[in-house]
């Protein structure tokens, strides 16, 4: 016995045995292969059959149950059968493949000999034939190779690296190793590029056993070009679902769009109106048309006139439509297309370098610019009814303008509309007094909008009629019973008396205010707590006072601040008041910014954040300095600290530190003129209340008169005048006294902020 024959039936016992213990198609398939194996090493089918019935009667007498040996007889059997199938589709395979050689044959009498029939044989076949060496050199081809390649039978062989194949490609597969079909994509000799399905075998020739591979290969480039199609515009689909604005989807799908069409740059301009200048959005470098070869680019915002000549005839063609350009040219440089179906946008694409566009592309690039149309207008509807939300929204918030020392902050949630039921409202009362409502209306959206503005609109009634935080609280519980879906609403209203220092308030379970004073951390207010509106009949709500010390800072807030996934309310509650104790020196505006920068998370807030900041009037701030110019430095740093601390406006506080800068230095040049000892000095005191600001600046020195003609100086108390307004100098006694005055401007909050990428230009 060989040991070809040897190892083959060690190989067939082995799996009939795996087999018989799990039937299964894996173990069939393994007989297949074996079948596949005895023809190619001429294994005998009557040693085959021989050792089949060994190993079968072997297994039969093995077990002991005799209703177990017809199913092992039957399960060897079929094992057998699946054996001997490839033995049988090669000898009906060779009787027919004879039987036709014989037909071809007898209609081949005036072929010259065998090559020559075989030739004619290879040449009938539709699909590309090739024979290769074993170092993969092509040798043979037919006439449909040629017809698929650019590269007949005339120039063979074609040895590795082959001409057709594609240098930034994928690597070929090694024949008879790595794959025995596969899908390769190659350069036509015409320079287009084609997708072909490979199918190899091995042979051995009998007369040198030299290793051979044949194989065929079919043209599937429209199979693959309609699967390309449709990945691409899932990934374009993909890449621009998630946007909600006109600049967040070109910003994503104009790269996406370049990218999948190998373009080198693409541009879109947008007309917001007849007369406007288009908004012009780039993706990737640009050119101005016919200048390409020089490679000159210009401004990607600033399109010159044969760019925008172009782009404005296309955003004026039939809605997707596409034309290349230059127009009728075998080959081109880009392609233009109207995007959308309002007439005021216009997409270019343009190509690194010209080439001809087959219709598998225009298919390709209408897609994609279809989904790119449809993207751009869902945002637009996305930005109309945001827009349209956000006004709503804003008209329901509080005042525009606010009493001094106040700052107002809306926050809203990043999805998707930007609305949701969070209010604030700060209303100054008859008695001088100030009272604030925060409030958080179950939900979101507009349903959630619409029950804020009505429990806004009943607590800003209340406040005026002289209701109390406890009071307005009780009232609204009536109210928010009789609106559907203000169950659960929480609130905290609030009244403060800056003359007298203290704010009164009540919770319905709201989130509690922080109160700083100067350089400490901020603590919570947690009297006055009472449940959510319309939950329990109360007989009484709760009120708590408190005392604001000279500077301190008050906030309320929503929940939407401190709450947020994973994270402790306590953490958020801690984080505020550690911004509190470095704020005493920032404009309430600027603390609202600190704390929303604080506890901003990464990606946003996922719910709606209002927020009012309060800064009760310092103490009056008083200086003594020697009467030596070296020390105004100092007193103009203080000075500028104080007003900060007094929430005067920082334009505001320049004029008065320069006007007090300027008192100080008539009274140190001036009243001692004659040379300021030790023991002469200029003292400076400002002090605020709840609308105005008044700085002094003393002197004990001697009042010198204005000159009739100053010259180019001695303007200073023109400029004092001009920086404040009210301004009284009494020189009448001992030394001068300058009194300065102004009124704190009412704070202006914005109605709204603007749409997340309104106006914007990108450039990639």
């Amino acid at each position: 016995m060989s040991t070809v024959l040897a190892e083959f039936l060690d190989a067939y016992a082995d799996a009939l045995r795996r087999h018989l213990a799990s039937p299964g198609q894996d173990s069939l398939s393994e007989g297949y292969e074996l079948g596949r194996r005895a023809l190619v090493e001429s294994i005998s089918l009557l040693d085959l059959t021989e050792n089949h019935f060994r190993l079968a009667t072997e297994a039969e007498q093995a077990e002991h149950a005799s209703e177990g040996a017809p199913r092992i007889a039957e399960t060897a059997l079929e094992f057998l059968l699946q054996t001997l199938a490839a033995l049988d589709i090669a000898t009906r395979g060779y009787l027919d493949g004879t039987r036709r050689y014989e037909q071809q044959r007898s209609r081949a009498d005036d072929l010259a000999g065998r090559d020559a029939f075989r030739t004619a044989l290879v040449e009938s076949l539709q699909d590309g034939f090739f024979v290769a060496d074993a170092r993969g050199t092509i040798v043979e081809v037919n006439s449909a190779f040629g017809a698929l390649t650019g590269y007949g039978p005339a120039d063979v062989p074609y040895p590795v690296p082959h001409p057709w194949s594609l240098p930034a490609g994928p690597r070929y597969p090694d024949l008879g190793t790595e794959a025995l079909r596969f899908v390769l994509p190659i350069r036509h000799r015409d320079g287009r590029q084609l997708w072909l399905a490979v199918s190899t075998s091995a042979l051995v020739k009998p007369e040198n056993n030299e290793l051979i591979y044949v194989g065929t290969i079919r043209d599937v480039t429209a199979e693959h070009d309609a699967q390309a199609r449709d990945q691409a515009a899932s990934r374009l689909a993909t890449a621009v679902g998630a946007a909600t604005s006109v600049v967040e989807v070109l910003a994503v799908g104009l790269d996406e769009l370049r990218r999948t069409v190998g373009a080198e740059s693409a541009v879109v301009t947008v007309w917001p109106s007849r007369n406007a200048d288009p908004e012009v959005y780039v993706s990737g470098s640009v050119e101005r048309p016919g200048d390409s070869a020089a490679g000159i680019e210009t401004d990607p915002v600033a399109l010159d006139k044969p760019a925008r000549a172009l782009l404005e005839r296309a955003r004026r063609r039939p809605p997707r439509s596409l034309f290349a350009i230059p127009e009728g040219a075998e080959s081109s440089e880009g392609i233009v297309a109207p995007l959308g179906e309002t007439g005021d946008a216009a997409l270019w694409l343009r190509f690194a370098a010209p080439r001809a566009i087959s219709a598998a592309d225009w298919t390709l690039f209408s897609l994609l610019i279809g989904h790119l149309s449809l993207a751009v207008q869902r945002a637009r509807n996305f930005d109309q009814a945001r827009a349209t939300s956000l006004t709503l929204q804003r008209a329901m918030l509080g005042p525009i303008e606010l009493p001094p020392r106040f700052s107002v902050h809306y926050e809203p949630a990043l999805p998707p509309l930007e609305i949701g039921g969070d209010w604030y409202d700060v209303v100054p009362l008859r008695d001088g007094t100030i009272g604030i409502v925060v409030g958080d209306c179950v939900g979101r959206g507009l349903s959630a909008a619409v029950v804020m503005g009505q429990l806004r609109t009943a607590g800003r009634a209340l406040l005026l009629r002289g209701a109390g935080p406890a009071q307005l609280l009780a009232e609204l519980d009536t109210v928010a019973g009789r609106i559907p879906g203000a169950m659960c609403t929480t609130v905290c209203a609030a009244v403060l008396d800056p003359v007298r220092g203290l704010v009164r308030y009540s919770s319905a379970g709201h989130m509690p205010p922080i109160l700083a004073d100067v350089g400490t951390p901020g603590r919570l207010l947690e009297g006055g707590r009472s449940v959510p509106l319309a939950t329990f009949e109360m007989p009484r709500r709760p009120e708590a006072t408190t005392a604001l010390t000279p500077g301190s800072t008050l906030v309320l807030f929503t929940d939407g601040l401190v709450e947020q996934r994973g994270v402790d309310i306590d953490d958020g509650f801690a984080k505020i008041a550690t911004v509190l104790a470095d704020t005493a020196g920032k404009l309430p505006r600027e603390v609202a910014d600190a704390v929303l920068s604080r506890l901003r998370p990464a990606a946003g807030y996922d719910d709606d954040v209002a927020m009012v900041v309060y800064r009760q009037p310092p103490a009056p701030l008083h200086m003594d300095v020697p009467a030596d110019a070296d020390e105004l430095s100092g007193m103009r740093r203080r000075l500028k600290a104080w007003f900060a601390a007094a929430a005067v406006p920082h334009d505001l506080a320049s004029d008065l530190v320069a006007a007090a800068n300027e008192a100080c230095s008539n009274s140190i040049e001036h009243a001692y003129r004659n040379g300021a000892v030790a023991t002469e000095r200029v003292r400076v005191s400002a002090e605020c209340d709840t609308e105005r600001v008044v700085i002094e600046v003393t002197d004990t020195g001697t009042w010198k008169p204005r000159s009739a003609d100053p010259g180019h100086r001695g303007r200073g108390i023109d400029m004092m005048r001009a920086l404040t307004e009210e301004l009284e100098i009494d020189h009448n006694g001992q030394g001068t006294r300058v009194r300065m005055s102004v009124t704190l401007p009412a704070i202006k909050s914005p109605v709204a902020n603007p749409l997340r990428g309104a106006n914007r230009r990108i450039a990639g």
